[in-house]
């Protein structure tokens, strides 16, 4: 049991919930305004499907990579992944991306029927292709002849799944409307998420050039890896001011809401921290670390708009 804990790799869920928890609480403020409800299930629920999803995509990658020999070659990788090391065989390990892709659908289906049974059929259908395809993309990362995540794509597909998809995407279970302005805080989400495959990729750089597996740290270099990190650090606070902006807390002075800003110092120490590697197996301890400061990201954008306003 311990092995398959460890291959689920725990220190990567709090990043697969802060684009539900961004999207959910965005959503409750805005029907509080406007005399709605807000259903408690249908954000455990969501809970529920991406965590999932994300223990889904983990053992994919841990299967995919371990038959292709990926896993092999990396030296300086800090996580002892399960299929490469004989811990857990590649036909049990199969057998678990099989197992929870129907756990996956199953709970898709469960959530839509609350979100959206029997009034919005149309959504219904809609999100259980969404659905479908999120599933698809948690395995395709690794697995198949050609896997995204092999060709660079994985950046975009992070940024999509991860961002657009879970912020977006959950607000809009909530609220059955889809705003514009939601593509700030799902951009921003995105790009933190993007933030931690670009330092996982660096630090894996030397390792997937011997594997042939072509990340976008790869094909750009390490030093514009690096800016290319800086950038998408640099970007999501500002993101989320546009948003608050954008529904006028600036023009009402209602600062409180502004509580998420109290990131920028810590964001910024952690970027002259990355700056400053020279070893890509240095920005292991980082991963960590931004995947937290994501999930607080979200937390005090969701605690600003729903207590303070």
């Amino acid at each position: 049991m311990t092995d398959w804990i460890k291959a689920a790799r725990l220190r990567t869920l709090p990043l697969s919930l802060s684009g539900i928890i961004m999207g959910a609480f965005i959503a409750k403020w805005r029907l509080y305004r406007e005399g709605g409800t807000w259903d408690w299930r249908i954000f455990a629920l969501a809970l529920l499907v991406t965590l999932l999803y994300q223990i889904l995509s983990n053992y994919a990658n841990d299967y995919g990579d371990g038959v292709k020999g990926t896993d092999a070659k990396r030296i300086n990788e800090a996580e002892s992944r399960a299929v490469a090391s004989g811990k857990i065989t590649a036909k049990q390990m199969k057998n678990a991306v099989i197992l929870f892709s129907v756990l996956s659908f199953i709970a898709t289906v469960g959530l839509l029927y609350v979100a959206f049974f029997p009034d919005f059929m149309k959504e219904f259908y809609t999100f259980i292709g969404l659905g479908v395809a999120c599933i698809l993309a948690a395995i395709g990362y690794t697995v198949g002849k050609k896997p995204y995540g092999y060709m660079g794509l994985g950046d975009l597909f992070v940024f999509v799944f991860f961002g657009l998809v879970s912020v977006c995407g959950s607000y809009f279970l909530f609220t059955k409307t889809f705003s514009w302005d939601m593509l700030l805080p799902g951009t921003a989400i995105g790009m933190m998420s993007m933030a931690v495959l670009n330092l996982n990729n660096m630090r894996d750089i030397e390792s997937d050039r011997l594997s042939g597996k072509k990340s976008l740290a790869l094909r750009i270099g390490f030093k514009n890896a690096m800016i290319y990190e800086m950038i998408l650090l640099q970007l999501p606070l500002i993101l989320i001011l546009m948003f608050l902006g954008m529904n006028g807390f600036i023009q009402a002075q209602n600062y409180y809401v502004f509580i998420v800003m109290i990131l920028l110092l810590p964001l910024m120490k952690l970027r002259r921290k990355i700056m400053t590697v020279k070893e890509p197996k240095e920005l292991d301890q980082y991963l960590k670390q931004v995947g937290i400061m994501t999930f607080v990201m979200a937390v005090l954008t969701a605690f600003g708009l729903n207590f303070f306003n």
